[in-house]
C-alpha cells in the first residue's frame, strides 16, 4: 500500500522542482523527503529520481505517480474535513501563516483562547509574508492564512479561496519629536516632501505601496533605510534618520521620542483571513477565524477609545 507521507513528499518535488524547495513548503528537512522518495521508489519497484547535474529531476514514473498523489490527497483532505464537520468537534492539526505584525498583534490572543477552548486542537504557527503564504495555502500546504493588503494598492487572490475581513488597521507617518510636523493634528503627504524615509526591503509589500503612494502624492521618497519590522522603523526614526509610515497594528513598543501624525486622506491596509473554500466546513477553521475576529475587535476598541 502506498504511503500518503511519501506521495506527499513526491507531490512536493513535482510542484515545487528540487528537493530543497519541496522540504521548505513540507517544513521538514531535505533529506527528510529524500528520505520518503527512497522509501517510495523500494515501495513501487520503481526509479522515480534521477540526477540532474546538482539537483534531481523526476522520472516519467513519478510523474505519472505524482499526478495520482494530487488526487488521492485532495481526497484525504476532504476526508478528513467531512469527518470533522460531520462530529462537530474542534480537533485535530490547523496550519496557520501570519505575516509578522499579525503574528505579534493577533495571534497570541487567538492563540491562547483556542488552546483554552479547544484543548483538542493542535495549532502550528508560521510567521511568513503574504505573498508565500497565500501561495501556501492555495496549494494545501497551509489551512488558514492571515495577510494584508493595502487599499490603494490590492492583493491578487486566487480562485476557490474563501476570506474573512478581521480589520482595518489605519497607518500614520512617524517622525521624531522635534521634527517640525510633530504637533501637528493632521497633514497632507505633500507636507512631507524632502523627507528621508524609512522603508521595508524592495519587493515586499509594504515596500512597494510606500513608493506608489508617495509618488501619487508628487512626493519622490528618498528611503535612507530599510527594515521589515515596524519595531526597527520606529527605533530609525527615534534616532533621527527619517520618517515612516507604520500601521497602528505593528506600533508596540514606540520609543518616547516618537511622535504619531494622522495623513489625510487616511491611509489604512485590510487585514482578512483566507481558507480554501472547500475546507470551510472544518468547525477548526470557523473557530479559528472567530477568535482571529474577537482578538481583531480588542484592537479597534482600543484604537477608538484612544
Amino acid at each position: 500500500m502506498l504511503d500518503l507521507n511519501r506521495l506527499k513528499a513526491l507531490h512536493a518535488v513535482h510542484v515545487y522542482g528540487s528537493v530543497g524547495a519541496a522540504a521548505d513548503a513540507l517544513m521538514v528537512t531535505p533529506s527528510a523527503v529524500s528520505q520518503q522518495i527512497a522509501k517510495l521508489e523500494r515501495e513501487t519497484g520503481a526509479r522515480l529520481v534521477e540526477r540532474n547535474g546538482r539537483g534531481v529531476r523526476l522520472t516519467d514514473a513519478a510523474g505519472l505517480l505524482a499526478e495520482h498523489a494530487e488526487r488521492i490527497l485532495a481526497l484525504v483532505e476532504t476526508a478528513e474535513a467531512d469527518f470533522e464537520a460531520l462530529r462537530g468537534q474542534v480537533v485535530g492539526r490547523l496550519n496557520v501563516g501570519a505575516f509578522p505584525t499579525a503574528a505579534r498583534g493577533l495571534m497570541p490572543a487567538a492563540l491562547a483562547e483556542l488552546r483554552e477552548r479547544h484543548p483538542d486542537l493542535l495549532l502550528h504557527l508560521y510567521e511568513r509574508e503574504p505573498e508565500r503564504v497565500v501561495r501556501e495555502v492555495a496549494r494545501g500546504e497551509l489551512d488558514l492564512v492571515i495577510v494584508q493588503d493595502w487599499l490603494n494598492r490590492p492583493m491578487a487572490i486566487p480562485e476557490g479561496l474563501s476570506r474573512k475581513t478581521l480589520l482595518d488597521d489605519v497607518a500614520d507617518v512617524a517622525v521624531p519629536a522635534d521634527h517640525p510636523l510633530a504637533g501637528s493634528k493632521e497633514i497632507p503627504l505633500s507636507a512631507l516632501q524632502g523627507e528621508r524615509w524609512i522603508s521595508s526591503t524592495p519587493g515586499t509589500i509594504c515596500h512597494d505601496w510606500l513608493v506608489f503612494t508617495l509618488r501619487s502624492a508628487e512626493v519622490e521618497p528618498e528611503i535612507a533605510c530599510m527594515a521589515d519590522e515596524y519595531p526597527t522603523h520606529l527605533a530609525l526614526v527615534a534616532a533621527g534618520l527619517g520618517c515612516a509610515i507604520v500601521p497602528r497594528l505593528g506600533r508596540d513598543p514606540v520609543p518616547d521620542n516618537v511622535r504619531f501624525v494622522p495623513l489625510r486622506p487616511g491611509q489604512s491596509r485590510r487585514i482578512y483571513a483566507l481558507w480554501r473554500t472547500d475546507a470551510a466546513r472544518r468547525p477548526a477553521i470557523r473557530a479559528t477565524v472567530d477568535a482571529l475576529v474577537r482578538a481583531s475587535s480588542r484592537h479597534e476598541n482600543a484604537w477608538a477609545v484612544a
